[in-house]
């Protein structure tokens, strides 16, 4: 995360590209929401041109995917699903010893 010269942390810019039927695309909102992370989510059934923007960005029509201030992150794997050590990690939140994750 950016600091501004103030020494606070400057909020992320977060979208997120989803679609209602994308079981990943709810565990990632639910993580995000979980932390308090405020995110605009932008759904690809609905919007044709995000559909094509997730196409350009990524090469594929894959969802979730994240843009934090303007990186683009697909934040699951096929077959491991949501990737939550890196999400953490992007997000610099530190996680506690007792939490436990979702297989």
């Amino acid at each position: 995360m950016d600091r501004k010269d103030s020494g606070t942390i400057a909020p992320m810019k977060v979208q997120m590209y989803t679609a209602a039927w994308c079981r990943d695309c709810r565990a990632a909102k639910q993580f995000l929401d979980s932390h308090g992370i405020e995110y605009t989510e932008i759904n690809v059934d609905s919007d044709p041109a995000a559909s094509a923007e997730v196409l350009q960005h990524v090469g594929k029509r894959a969802i979730p995917q994240l843009v934090i201030d303007g990186e683009w992150f697909q934040p699951y794997r096929p077959g491991r699903g949501l990737l939550y050590d890196e999400l953490y990690e992007r997000f610099g939140i530190t996680r506690s010893s007792d939490t436990i994750q979702p297989k």
